[in-house]
């Protein structure tokens, strides 16, 4: 913001990690059922940026290209022999959605919801054209 005695603008400081995670679980609250159906009970986790061992697992060289990660079991090979599985959880990272935020001007929250439903989307194995439908029908 810039006033008449000082006309360079002063912005805040960037979003944090829990401004961040305040806008997953919201995003999670406005998907469409076909999709929450998938994911009751996730836990979203967001850190600044990936580790290492996240990147070499993935085979990603650069940090920066990764802006969440779905990590679980789909439901379709959930058994109820499960009982000591991990919860299923989304990892967001703070810092590349914050460069593409910055890269190309998107609503952060509109950003950040659709990383939540590509990493949903994808884990659950469904194609590009379905995923660009839910993100259409949720416009």
């Amino acid at each position: 913001m810039s006033d008449l005695r000082n006309p360079i603008p002063t912005f805040g400081p960037p979003p944090s990690v829990e401004d961040i995670a305040a806008m997953a679980e919201r995003a999670l609250l406005t998907i469409p059922p076909r999709l929450a159906r998938h994911v009751q009970g996730v836990g979203i986790t967001v850190e600044d940026m990936p580790d290492d061992e996240t990147l070499d697992e993935l085979g990603i060289e650069s940090a920066w290209e990764l802006t969440g990660l779905y990590h679980g079991t789909p439901l379709t090979e959930r058994s109820v022999s499960d009982s000591g599985r991990q919860p299923d959880l989304i990892f967001l990272y703070r810092e590349p959605i914050l460069l593409e935020w910055i890269e190309t001007g998107e609503d952060l929250f509109r950003l950040v919801r659709n990383v939540v439903i590509h990493e949903i989307a994808h884990h659950f194995g469904f194609s590009d054209a379905a995923i660009e439908a839910i993100e259409q029908e949720m416009d």
